[in-house]
């Protein structure tokens, strides 16, 4: 595993550990196992220890690993078919937000989500994953196709906020947001949302109101990044960890604060070291939900879900 981040650097100096007494037995035919196994015995230790501990700031690098994945990676590991489906019928195809039918376990369902890019080109192409409103309009127009058709529909979160150019603003960036907000609260399928990597501020919730609310186990969910709140504050980035730690913002303080419905697994060391595992978990929640969801009238789920919404942030003294 490359090192990434200065808390992996532990883990990453036993593997180098391990590959030099395994490079001395292949040379000397002396039988080191002894020494490998204690060796592995310490690194599978050392995981668990630090990736068992993040911070609320590691969690954020950890979401933004250049390796983990994304909407389309997810899509071609979960859905057994996927047409994409493009544009919002008024201004342009939003490259940033990516949506289309699909089957999920025999189950037809629309998937939408954010694709921020894996390369340099791609993520200018995508803008890295930073929606005009025309993704947000995007997103609507399908989600009402999958209400017209009675097909649940999945999100997928990960983005750093939506675009906050001048030409997003006089195409409505709020409106398109706020829209999309009051739409899916009275939509009358099932919505599963899942934060997959970042959920920054309203470019996050623009396609977040749901009966079921997920994030990933190394992700994050907040108003804003770490990075923007500390240079409100102190002036500067160089607090963002502590900002982190304030803003209350893993999977752990979103589910203590009753604003996720739960969180679900990566392997350890992030969902980038094994994907497909990550996805199987990701596609068994999912194919629950909707079992779940879809024995539930319209009325029950549309009352549900904007009751669960309204009951968020409430404090009784």
């Amino acid at each position: 595993m490359e090192t990434t981040f200065d808390f992996e650097k532990p883990i990453a100096d036993l593997q180098t550990q391990i590959e030099k007494v395994l490079q001395v037995q292949e040379k000397t035919k002396v039988d080191m196992s002894a020494t490998v196994n204690e060796l592995k015995g310490k690194l599978e230790q050392t995981k668990t220890d630090i990736y068992g501990n993040l911070t609320g700031w590691q969690k954020v690098q950890m979401s933004r690993h250049a390796e983990r994945p994304q909407t389309f990676d997810y899509i071609d590991l979960i859905c057994d078919e996927f047409i994409e489906l493009h544009g919002d019928r008024t201004v342009a195809d939003d490259k940033a937000i990516i949506g289309g039918i699909a089957s999920i376990g025999g189950q037809s369902v629309m998937v939408i989500g954010h694709q921020k890019g894996k390369n340099t080109k791609e993520r200018q192409y995508r803008n890295f994953g930073m929606a005009n409103p025309e993704g947000y309009r995007k997103a609507l127009r399908l989600m009402k196709m999958a209400e017209k058709f009675g097909k649940p529909v999945v999100t997928l979160i990960d983005t750093m906020g939506a675009y906050p150019g001048l030409e997003a603003e006089e195409r409505g960036q709020a409106e398109a947001i706020a829209r999309n907000l009051l739409e899916m609260s009275v939509l009358k399928v099932p919505v599963i949302c899942i934060v997959i990597g970042e959920g920054a501020s309203g470019g996050a919730i623009g396609i977040g109101v749901g009966d079921r609310v997920y994030m990933l186990q190394n992700t994050w969910y907040s108003v804003i990044s770490p990075e923007s709140c500390s240079s409100i504050l102190y002036r500067s980035w160089d607090h963002k960890e502590k900002a982190a730690d304030a803003l209350k913002l893993t999977a752990e303080d979103m589910l203590g604060n009753k604003l996720i419905d739960g969180i679900i697994q990566e392997p350890i060391g992030g969902a980038h070291q094994d994907p497909q595992a990550t996805a199987e978990n990701l596609k068994a929640r999912i194919i629950a939900d909707i079992i779940e969801l879809s024995l539930k009238d319209e009325e029950t789920l549309v009352n549900e879900r904007i009751e669960k919404f309204s009951n968020m942030g409430v404090v009784i003294e």
